[in-house]
């Protein structure tokens, strides 16, 4: 890649980093805003950025409810995802669908969901009608992000079977961040427990299983391409395990009857006790690691790694007062879109 690509796959990180950090403060800063749960993914920005820079005219992703940086990445507009997250009538979705249900179709990203891999089944189902389309338009693949957790879910298996069966466009991204909310992944992964990767799970469905240092775009964009080229030649699907380590707590906390609270510490700190392996996270985050390398290859320069952090912090003010300034749906907007 040249060094303009480079910059712009720095300044999304920058870009996703600054929103998630500015959503986190919203629950110190304007308590009540936000309700619900909100799942923050903050050191998984390298994954979502290196995948998504694979993307050709016509691709299309599906994410999981940790789905803030995707739009992001592909241009949807941070102040309509932010008065979305708010609940408010100039969100992405009209304020219906907050953190845990984005969607911009118009930029192939076609939607989260709460439900731990409902996205896997319909990304696969969504690989169908591409495999049709390619056969009189130009090829194109699908996206399929889920996290560790959701390759327990039968959904799962069953998904990957028929897609390797049927030789789908379908690049199965699992983003591992080694939590599944407050356990561990070898506590209730067989195969974390016996020190294997994750992605020797495509062995059982008879497709390729890569495992790649999440936190390094560069890496992800390299495996990310070979995966999505085999697809687009009919060759099928691959499993991609992305090992990232998202640096915030699982999710805010709620309190009864339904109040939004402020983030805990990281579950391993809070449950396990190990400050140190949070603490060795932090000296790998993937935002500065990757600043760092690209002033080193002379691709940056301070002064303009500067300059594009400043930019995301004003970008980013004001989405958050664009949110505050939106109105909330009027009352009677509450049984839109509901059938009996």
């Amino acid at each position: 890649m040249d060094n303009d690509r480079l910059i712009w796959m720095y300044t999304q990180m920058v870009r996703i980093r600054e929103f998630e950090e500015r959503v986190k403060r919203t629950f110190d800063e304007h308590p009540g805003v936000i309700r619900g749960h909100t799942h923050l993914a903050d050191g998984a920005e390298a994954s979502i950025v290196g995948s998504l820079a694979t993307m050709q005219p016509g691709d299309q992703l599906m994410a999981t409810y940790r789905c803030h940086g995707y739009p992001i990445t592909l241009g949807t507009d941070t102040k309509a995802i932010m008065a979305e997250i708010y609940g408010r009538t100039d969100g992405l979705c009209g304020g219906y669908g907050g953190s845990m249900h984005l969607a911009d179709p118009g930029r192939g990203f076609l939607g989260t969901s709460g439900i731990v891999g409902q996205g896997i089944p319909q990304a696969t189902g969504v690989g169908y009608a591409a495999q049709i389309r390619n056969r009189t338009q130009p090829p194109t693949v699908v996206l399929c992000f889920f996290g560790d957790g959701a390759s327990k879910q039968g959904a799962f298996h069953e998904s990957l079977n028929l897609a390797s069966l049927w030789k789908l466009p379908v690049v199965y991204i699992m983003e591992n961040n080694n939590y599944n909310v407050a356990t561990r992944s070898e506590q209730e992964d067989a195969n974390a427990a016996a020190g294997e990767p994750l992605s020797v799970k495509a062995k059982a469905h008879s497709m390729p299983g890569v495992t790649v240092d999440g936190g390094d775009p560069l890496a992800v964009h390299a495996t990310v391409s070979e995966a999505a080229d085999r697809a687009r030649r009919g060759d099928g699907p691959t499993l991609v395990e992305s090992k990232v380590y998202r640096l915030s707590a699982h999710g805010n906390l709620i309190a009864p009857p339904g109040v939004p609270l402020h983030y805990e510490e990281h579950e391993a700190i809070r449950v396990f006790g190990n400050r140190d392996e949070y603490e060795a996270a932090l000296r790998g985050d993937p935002v500065p690691r990757f600043r760092m390398q690209l002033i080193e290859q002379g691709v940056l320069d301070v002064a303009r790694a500067d300059e594009i952090a400043q930019a995301a912090r004003e970008e980013m003010d004001a989405a958050v007062q664009f949110a505050l300034d939106s109105p909330f749906p009027a009352p009677e907007a509450a049984t839109n879109f509901v059938y009996a």
